[in-house]
């Protein structure tokens, strides 16, 4: 998988597993994917940059992360066991997300949920359950696996408190780099460097850069061109401009290595990516 990629990768079933990650884990590549994602921590904690901001995780902390929305992830605070779900919408029943707290809605966005203490047993019980009907492969376990998905969300539509505003113990303090990256994403159509990147977020360009490789998975520079690429892929199958001006107006002042980032990253030159 490549740096930042953009979830070109499919999967052809519901995914799930558990495993512990010890204190150091260092994620291969910060990235998002064409699927869902919902985690669960078990039993330690992490931290998660999402789409600009950062999160602390904690024991019984579910998050639910969207098809195309970058995450990385990092344990700083000892061992974290975690089960991580990969699925589709498909694989959600229509009642189910009508019952979902904001209906459909509730899948459109990045959503944290905890589990109270009495119920976790019974959360990572059913997690164990889903763990083996996964390496169950006749014809009924697919369709066993989404009804146990199903389950596992009407069991925390009743018992998991859903966080609309979210408290200072799941924000961390990496405030520079939040600044660093809400700054890229604010101005990526403009011709800015590490330096602008760096006043922006108050600190040296070399002190930045460090903090924020560590903390993201990418360097300043690999972030803004991810950013300006994904608004690039975007703009591709949105509308009928050219190649060269949508790669001018998402910020790149080359268009040749517009395109051979873009194939770096997609697989696939611009225009073959438009046509697909």
């Amino acid at each position: 998988m490549a740096n930042g990629t953009d979830g070109g990768e499919r999967i052809n079933r519901i995914l799930v597993g558990s495993e512990t990650r010890e204190a150091g884990y260092i994620m291969p590549h910060p990235h998002c994917h064409s699927y869902f994602e919902l985690f669960f921590v078990e039993s330690g904690a992490c931290r998660f940059f999402i789409e600009n901001d950062m999160y602390g995780l904690h024991t019984g902390d579910f998050i639910l992360i969207p098809p195309g929305v970058f995450h990385y992830t990092r344990y700083t605070d000892g061992a974290c066991r975690r089960s991580v779900i990969h699925f589709y919408e498909k694989h959600i029943w229509r009642e189910v997300k009508e019952l979902m707290p904001q209906g459909g809605k509730f899948f459109a966005a990045m959503r944290i949920f905890q589990v109270p203490e009495t119920y976790r047993e019974q959360i990572l019980g059913h997690l164990l359950r889903m763990i083996n009907e996964r390496k169950i492969a006749d014809g009924r376990s697919d369709i066993m696996l989404a009804a146990q998905l199903n389950e596992l969300f009407l069991i925390c539509c009743r018992e998991c408190v859903f966080l609309n505003e979210i408290p200072e113990r799941i924000h961390t303090t990496d405030r520079e780099i939040v600044k660093a990256a809400q700054f890229i994403s604010a101005h990526y159509t403009e011709h800015i460097g590490a330096e602008d990147i760096a006043a922006a977020a108050g600190y040296s360009p070399n002190y930045l850069s460090r903090k924020f490789r560590k903390a993201v998975g990418l360097g300043i520079h690999e972030y803004l061109t991810f950013v300006r690429l994904r608004a690039a892929a975007l703009e591709l199958v949105t509308t009928g401009d050219s190649v060269t001006d949508i790669a001018f107006r998402c910020g790149f002042s080359d268009s040749n290595y517009f395109k051979d980032a873009f194939k770096k990253k997609y697989g696939l030159t611009p225009r073959e990516y438009r046509k697909s």
